[in-house]
């Protein structure tokens, strides 16, 4: 079952800005997703659940991470199935089968290139994963 996530909309000439409210959005200038034309980039995500908590084990900071991802392709008009490349940093590479199967929960069927790659640590102390994602979005969406 998806977790709930808020996702704000606007627009900058040509770009459709999602924002999660995150504080570094603002204090960094980026925005979690920005679509131009039919590609939707979304930025590294972490696991951060809206009380600013992080879960406590690395799969189930992927998920998080993977429900705020797509609710930010989906707030500018993008689907799961758009998504053609994802990458994810990990604290712990050890980890890698926690966090693929949450991975392969969403993914499976549509199959995005994926890189993973070991890093020393993330932005919060406590953060195991870090998902960014690249869609194109269908004709017609």
């Amino acid at each position: 079952m998806r977790q709930s996530v808020h996702v704000t909309v606007s627009s900058h000439g040509p770009r459709l800005l999602a924002s999660t409210g995150s504080p570094w959005e603002p204090k960094a200038g980026y925005a979690r997703a920005v679509r131009i034309g039919s590609t939707i980039a979304v930025t590294g995500t972490i696991g951060l659940e809206a009380d600013g908590s992080l879960p406590p084990t690395a799969g189930a900071q992927a998920r998080r991470a993977l429900a705020i991802v797509l609710a930010s392709i989906e707030a500018l008009g993008g689907t799961a199935s758009d998504v053609i490349r994802t990458r994810i940093y990990v604290t712990d590479i050890s980890k890698f089968e926690e966090i693929a199967a949450e991975h392969a929960e969403v993914f499976a069927a549509i199959r995005p290139a994926l890189t993973m790659v070991e890093v020393a640590r993330l932005i919060l102390p406590g953060a195991f994963v870090e998902i960014e994602a690249d869609a194109i979005v269908s004709e017609g969406t």
